[in-house]
């Protein structure tokens, strides 16, 4: 799975969206969209301790619920589900693994390079919802 980075522009309640597909699929995708959005938020729980490699992340300011959202890619004719733009490296990390670099928090004190095992989030969400994507197309969910 790829990570996606959503923007402003793909939102699905903007006239430029709307204009770039029929009824059906804008309704199906939006759905689809918010499934996996939803799926994603609450599988990431609020905690003061680190989550286990593995398994989601745990929240500790709820900054990365907040930012997971959904839109329409114009270029694949398909939503894209994630983190807003500012917010995908951090994401990113926690998705996959990997190594970031944390930004100072006071003067003084040096940024330093952190390795994050992965604590995937939008992939088993994504997993999970893709079940429903044929319920959504005829009309039963």
């Amino acid at each position: 799975m790829q990570f996606g980075i959503v923007t402003k522009r793909m939102f699905f309640d903007t006239k430029r969206v709307q204009s770039a597909m029929d009824k059906k699929t804008r309704r199906v995708l939006s759905r689809f969209g918010a499934f996996v959005r939803t799926r994603a938020r609450s599988s990431i729980r609020s905690r003061d301790t680190i989550s286990k490699p593995g398994r989601p992340p745990h929240s500790h300011t709820r900054v990365l619920k907040d930012l997971i959202l959904f839109g329409y890619d114009r270029m694949r004719s398909s939503v894209v589900i994630g983190p807003l733009a500012a917010s995908t490296r951090g994401a990113q990390a926690l998705e996959e693994g990997g190594t970031i670099t944390v930004k100072a928090a006071r003067r003084g004190v040096k940024s330093r390079r952190v390795k994050i095992k992965a604590r995937p989030f939008m992939g088993p969400a994504f997993e999970k919802e893709q079940a429903n994507l044929p319920a959504l197309w005829s009309g039963k969910l």
